[in-house]
């Protein structure tokens, strides 16, 4: 019997999430690993499919910029679509057998498998022919309501992208898109429909269980991923505000970065950022945790490994001296743009950005 292999991310930057999909693709098709369901949520975004008109995207890119909104271009189907803090991504990356491959077919069982986790919530939703998705209901109603946006591709059979299904959304950012292109009708959420929030984890696990049943696998749960820690090291304010960004050695990769390490076994996260913050500068200070989490590949390995980073932030004085460990060879402190600039990752940056927030806050 086939396997899909579920992955419970929490939130992956869109490019890590696009990573994701490319390094899982690779490992799918050479057999390396089998079929991966990865649900996760997305900061907030717009994306671009093939079909795209850039006109649907109705906000300024100044209005997109004030609401930390970025936007991507993407190779699925499909016009632009938001994704956001509680909305369910899934990304089903399959090798369809030769019984199941039928385009039209891959579609219509990816919008079973949401219709029936809506059902458990009491929420009766289908297809509508002539638009994509997951709707609430009839064709030409004044109250039709998309709940879901699809958008896949499909390479020699192998599923990339899929799925956003509104649970908690925030309503108000699709005020910035057409969403789908579609002007004819609006959009929902599960939170919504019910009028009360719903547990993201829960709908996780009905998703799971669905697509699971719906393409005739069994279902193994994801080994836990690596555990790491980011810490951003500011130094004054506003404009003045100075961030240390350290060198790898050539061996290591020889990019500039924050500091990052890993969680040692019996460590808490708070704990591995104290010790990495001592070994890797010479500073023994406390550490605030910035509440940021995400999930992202390491390296280019197949199959991925994966790791969750919790994100720390130190605020030091002008004059303290940073003495560096041996995995770096160069430090300098930089303004908080060029540290954006030089930082290779989503997840650094963000760091950065959140780390220098708290310290102007």
């Amino acid at each position: 019997m086939n396997t899909i292999t579920v992955y419970r991310l929490g939130r992956v930057e869109y490019e890590d999430g696009l990573n994701l999909m490319r390094l899982f693709g690779d490992s799918r098709r050479e057999g390396l690993s089998g079929d991966v369901l990865l649900l996760l949520e997305h900061p907030p975004v717009l994306t671009l499919g093939r079909g795209a008109k850039r006109e649907n995207i109705t906000a300024s890119d100044a209005s997109l910029s004030a609401e930390d909104v970025n936007v991507f271009e993407t190779n699925r189907g499909g016009d632009v679509t938001y994704h956001g803090p509680g909305q369910i991504v899934g990304y089903p990356i399959f090798l369809l057998p030769e019984s199941r491959r039928d385009v039209r077919r891959y579609v219509r069982d990816v919008e079973r498998s949401i219709m029936q986790v809506l059902s458990e919530w009491g929420i009766t939703a289908g297809p509508i022919v002539k638009w994509p998705g997951v709707w609430i209901g009839e064709e030409g109603a004044p109250d039709a309501r998309k709940i879901a946006a699809i958008g896949v591709h499909l390479s020699r059979w192998l599923t990339t992208h899929g799925f956003a299904l509104n649970v908690n959304t925030k309503m108000e950012h699709f005020r910035f898109i057409v969403p789908c292109g579609i002007r004819e009708a609006g959009v929902t959420s599960m939170q919504r429909e019910r009028g009360h929030a719903v547990p993201v984890p829960d709908v996780e696990e009905a998703l799971a269980r669905s697509f699971c049943a719906v393409f005739d696998s069994e279902r193994v749960d994801a080994p836990a991923p690596m555990r790491t820690v980011s810490i951003a090291v500011v130094r004054g304010r506003g404009p003045e505000a100075r961030v240390l960004l350290v060198r790898r050695r050539p061996e290591r990769g020889g990019f500039w970065q924050i500091l990052t390490g890993r969680v040692e076994d019996g460590e808490s996260p708070t704990q591995a950022a104290i010790r990495e913050l001592e070994e890797e500068t010479g500073l023994r200070l406390p550490v605030e945790d910035l509440a940021y989490r995400h999930s992202f590949a390491i390296g280019e390995t197949l199959p991925p490994v994966l790791a969750e980073e919790s994100g720390f932030a130190v605020h030091v004085a002008p004059d303290t001296e940073v003495r560096l460990g041996p995995e770096h060879d160069d430090f300098e402190w930089v303004d908080v743009p060029t540290a954006l600039e030089r930082l290779p990752f989503a997840g650094l940056r963000e760091a950065v950005k959140r780390a220098v927030s708290a310290r102007d806050a």
